[in-house]
C-alpha cells in the first residue's frame, strides 16, 4: 500500500462527483466572468472606458499587495515618525506612468476609430495601489520661462525617438545633455515663423479677436509657442503614440498641452470654445464616418471661427517627391472634404500654400434650408451641447443660436474680454451667478492671489510657469494671474452644477472637464503649482481623497507647490495624508488668512 493511502479517506467516486461538481461549476463561472470583464468589446459605444484591469506591466513590479496598500491615514495633524506610515516609492517603470493612457493595456482595445488611444482608466471598483511616482535619475529643475521655450533637459524627458524620427523636420534636436527646439514641424521644417506669416496674411492674429486656439496633433507645440507672440493661448493636444512624449515635451517647454485624440468621445471642451482650430498634417481622416470628426471640430469652434488645415489632401495640387499617394487620389479626398464643408456651411476664405482656411458661419439661419435639402447631417437634438465628458460623438451639427448678425453676441478683443461679463451670465444661463456676483468673484480672487503671494512669493520670482486649477469656477484665479508670465489649465468637474467651463473660455482662458476620481490626461511632473479650491468637499463622498492626493503628487514637479483651500475638518485629514507623502505643508486658518471661505493649506516643496 502506498504510504499516503492510509491517510486518504475512503470516498466513493459518486460522492466525489457530487462534492467537486459545484466547485468546478463556480470556478468555471468565475473564469468566464473575469475574461468577459477584461475583454469586453471596446467597440460597444456605451462601454465606459474606465472598465479596465490595472496595467500588468506596471503593477506586476509593485511590492506585494499587503505591503503596498497603505493603511487608512490618521486624522491627527502630527504624522508618525515610523517609516511604515509613509507611502512607498513606485518602481522605476512608473517614472512616466500614465494611468489612463497606459500602452500596456491599450492593446486590449479596438483599433477601430483609434479607440485604444482614448482614456482607459483603472477600474474604480478595484483597490488601487498607492505609491509615489519618482523622478527619473538625473532629473534637473526645468529651464525657467522663457528659456524653457527653446530648451529642456534630456534627463527630464529621456526619449530620443522623436529627435531621431523627426530629425529632418526640426521638431527637436538632442545636443549633449539637453533638447533644443528649433521651431520646425512636419508642414514647416524650415521654421514656424514663415508658416504663421502665411496665416497672418489672411487672419487678424494681432488684433486680439483670436485668443483661444486648439491645435490638433500638436507635435511638440511649436505652433502654439509661436502664437504666444500675439497673446494667443493655444490648447495643444496629441495622443500618446510610438514617437513618445510629444505632450510631455510641450509641457516641459512651459506650453499648454494635454493628451487628447479624435476617436469615439467628444473632446472634453464646451461647445463654441475656440476662436481658431488648427491641424498641420495631424493624420486625421476628416472625411471618414460621414465627416464625424469635422462635426466635432465644428462643435467646439466659435461662430465666425477659423479652421486652418495644412498637409494632405489640401496640398494635393503641389507635387512633392516625397508624396507616396497618387495626386488624383488626394484630389478626390479634397473633393470629399469640400463636400463636408458645404454640409457644415463653412466658407473657404483663403488657399495659400501650405494652408487652406475655412470660416464657420455666424448662424444657421441662411443655411438651414440648404441643410434640409441635403437631408444630412441633421442638427443635434441634445439640449446640452456643452456636455462632453465620455459623451459619444454623433454625426450631427451643433445648432447655433437663432439670432441674425445684428443681434449676435460679439466677444470683445483680448485682453478686454478677460473681465467682460460673459453672455451666459447676462442671460441667466449660469444659475445662481449674477453680474454683481461675477464682479465680486473677480475682485475676491485678486485679493486671494495677493495673499498667496505673501506665502509663496511665486509671482515675483517667476519659478512657476504651468499652473493647474482643479476647480476653476468662473476662472477668477486664472484671471488674477493674467499679468504674470504663466498659464493656467482651468479644470471644471464634469458633473458640477452649474457648468462654468464655457464662461472660462468666454474670458479668453483655456481649460477642460475632468473627474478627479480618475487620473488627468498628462505625464508626471508637468505642473509647477496646483490650486485646489473646495476640491475635497466636492469629492469626499465620491472617491477616496488619498487617490486624489496621489494623483496630485504624480503630476506635480518635484519642487512644485500646492494650495488647498477647503473646510478645516477636511484639511486636517488632507494634512495627515500629506505627511505620509513627505510634503512640506502649513495650514493657515480663517483668522490669519483673512478670508471666510475655510482654511488654506500650502505645500512648498522647494523648501528643503
Amino acid at each position: 500500500m502506498n504510504p499516503l493511502q492510509q491517510y486518504l479517506p475512503k470516498i466513493c467516486p459518486k460522492r466525489l462527483f457530487f462534492f467537486f461538481t459545484p466547485i468546478l461549476f463556480f470556478s468555471l463561472y468565475y473564469i468566464l466572468t473575469t475574461i468577459r470583464t477584461i475583454t469586453i468589446s471596446p467597440q460597444d459605444p456605451h462601454h465606459p472606458p474606465q472598465l479596465q484591469v490595472p496595467s500588468i506591466s506596471h503593477y506586476s513590479s509593485l511590492p506585494k499587495t499587503s505591503e503596498n496598500r497603505s493603511p487608512p491615514p490618521s486624522t491627527s495633524s502630527t504624522s508618525s515618525s515610523s517609516s511604515s506610515s509613509y507611502f512607498p516609492p513606485c518602481p522605476k517603470n512608473f517614472t512616466n506612468y500614465l494611468p489612463c493612457h497606459d500602452p500596456s493595456t491599450a492593446r486590449q482595445y479596438s483599433i477601430e476609430r483609434h479607440y485604444r488611444r482614448e482614456r482607459h482608466c483603472p477600474h474604480l471598483a478595484l483597490e488601487k495601489f498607492r505609491c509615489l511616482v519618482q523622478k527619473p535619475s538625473g532629473y534637473k529643475t526645468p529651464f525657467p520661462w522663457p528659456e524653457s521655450r527653446n530648451y529642456a533637459w534630456f534627463k527630464n524627458v529621456p526619449f530620443k525617438k522623436l529627435a531621431e524620427f523627426k530629425k529632418s523636420q526640426n521638431w527637436v534636436r538632442l545636443e549633449r545633455d539637453r533638447f533644443v527646439f528649433p521651431g520646425g514641424g512636419t508642414s514647416f521644417p524650415g521654421g514656424v515663423k514663415d508658416y504663421v506669416d502665411v496665416i497672418l496674411s489672411v487672419l487678424p492674429l494681432a488684433s486680439g479677436s483670436i485668443r483661444t486656439v486648439l491645435d490638433i496633433g500638436c507635435g511638440v507645440a511649436s505652433f502654439g509657442a509661436f502664437l504666444l507672440n500675439y497673446n494667443i493661448l493655444t490648447m495643444s493636444i496629441a495622443p500618446r503614440d510610438i514617437h513618445e512624449a510629444q505632450v510631455q515635451f510641450a509641457l516641459e517647454r512651459g506650453l499648454p498641452a494635454m493628451l487628447g485624440v479624435l476617436s469615439t468621445y467628444k473632446l472634453p471642451y464646451p461647445s463654441r470654445s475656440f476662436d481658431m482650430i488648427h491641424c498641420s498634417r495631424c493624420l486625421v481622416n476628416w472625411t471618414a464616418y460621414d465627416g464625424l470628426y469635422l462635426m466635432e471640430v465644428d462643435r467646439v469652434l466659435r461662430p465666425d471661427g477659423y479652421w486652418v488645415l495644412s498637409g494632405p489632401p489640401v496640398t494635393s495640387k503641389v507635387k512633392s517627391k516625397n508624396q507616396k499617394r497618387d495626386s488624383k487620389e488626394l484630389q478626390n479626398q479634397m473633393e470629399q472634404l469640400n463636400d463636408v464643408f458645404r454640409r457644415l456651411c463653412w466658407v473657404k476664405i483663403a488657399e495659400s500654400y501650405p494652408v487652406v482656411i475655412w470660416r464657420k458661419p455666424s448662424n444657421h439661419l441662411q443655411c438651414r434650408q440648404r441643410l434640409q435639402a441635403l437631408k444630412f447631417p441633421k442638427f443635434c437634438s441634445s439640449n446640452d451641447p456643452d456636455a462632453a465628458w465620455y459623451k459619444e460623438m454623433k454625426p450631427c451639427i451643433t445648432p447655433l443660436p437663432d439670432v441674425n448678425d445684428t443681434h449676435k453676441t460679439v466677444l470683445r478683443n483680448w485682453p478686454a474680454r478677460l473681465n467682460q461679463v460673459p453672455q451666459q451670465i447676462k442671460t441667466g444661463w449660469i444659475q445662481g451667478t449674477t453680474i454683481a456676483s461675477f464682479k465680486a468673484d473677480t475682485n475676491l480672487w485678486q485679493r486671494r492671489v495677493l495673499y498667496y503671494d505673501t506665502k509663496l512669493k511665486f509671482l515675483s520670482n517667476g519659478k512657476y510657469r504651468n499652473i493647474m486649477d482643479m476647480n476653476a469656477g468662473l476662472g477668477g484665479f486664472a484671471a488674477a494671474l493674467n499679468k504674470y508670465p504663466l498659464w493656467v489649465m482651468n479644470v471644471v468637474p464634469f458633473d458640477l452644477k452649474p457648468n462654468t467651463l464655457g464662461v472660462v473660455y468666454d474670458r479668453g482662458l483655456i481649460g477642460t472637464y475632468m473627474n478627479w476620481c480618475e487620473a488627468f490626461s498628462t505625464y508626471p511632473r508637468t505642473y509647477d503649482l496646483i490650486h485646489a479650491n473646495g476640491v475635497f468637499s466636492l469629492y469626499v463622498d465620491k472617491c477616496d481623497i488619498v487617490d486624489i492626493l496621489l494623483e496630485m503628487q504624480r503630476i506635480l514637479r518635484p519642487e512644485g507647490a500646492v494650495i488647498i483651500q477647503d473646510r478645516f475638518d477636511l484639511l486636517i485629514k488632507v494634512n495627515a495624508i500629506i505627511n505620509q507623502m513627505r510634503w512640506n505643508e502649513t495650514i493657515y486658518t480663517d483668522e490669519n488668512s483673512g478670508f471666510d471661505h475655510g482654511a488654506i493649506l500650502i505645500v512648498d516643496n522647494s523648501v528643503k
